[in-house]
């Protein structure tokens, strides 16, 4: 069975983890958050890439994508050997920009399935008060206003040209994701419940 894929896109704080999470407490889906694989690479101890990895997130750019797929295959492979229902997943924050996406193509095109993307649209002001607020409890180190703004320019100019691209080709599914965690949720699960 080839993996099920639907690519979570959105600005730094859009929700794309919350509802995440909420997705798969009500469906089968496994959630495969790029970033969050990525931060728990960079601190294995033993990790290759850990201190490179660092960096691009401070820096607030876009790790490397043959590192970014190998951490994303490596996760689907083992969720799917441990239980063979679990074919399907939520990729969140992934492909970020034109790299990211023939990364994808070239590695995952035959060893995976894109069903859709979904994308919570959010505007910046919005998605720069949630990361300042979420800053205050997460400890993620680019959760302040310096990192949020290049942030949010790397999303403009790399992201969100991979979601237009998408849409011409109508795969995209857009969420109004600055509304209240529950009605956002409301939407997604129209969707989720048309598309299977």
């Amino acid at each position: 069975m080839k993996p099920q894929v639907v690519f979570v896109l959105g600005g730094p704080g859009a929700g794309k983890g919350t509802q995440c999470s909420k997705i798969i407490e009500n469906y089968t889906y496994t959630h495969l958050s790029a970033g969050d694989l990525l931060r728990a690479e960079r601190e294995r101890p033993d990790s290759e890439y850990g201190q490179l990895i660092a960096n691009y997130i401070k820096e607030g750019k876009i790790v490397p994508v043959t590192i970014t797929i190998n951490l994303l295959k490596q996760a689907m492979e083992e969720t799917m050997k441990k239980d063979e229902k679990k074919f399907r997943f939520l990729i969140d924050g992934f492909p970020r920009n034109e790299d990211n996406l023939q990364g994808w193509n070239s590695v995952m095109d035959e060893k995976a399935d894109v069903k859709f993307v979904l994308f919570f649209d959010c505007s910046n002001e919005v998605c720069i008060n949630r990361c300042l607020e979420r800053g205050k409890s997460s400890g993620r180190t680019d959760d302040n206003r310096e990192s949020l703004q290049k942030r949010i320019q790397t999303y403009l100019q790399s992201t969100r040209p991979i979601i237009d691209l998408y849409q011409s080709q109508g795969k995209v599914r857009t969420v109004d994701a600055s509304r209240g965690v529950d009605e956002v949720f409301a939407d997604v699960k129209a969707i989720l419940d048309k598309e299977g």
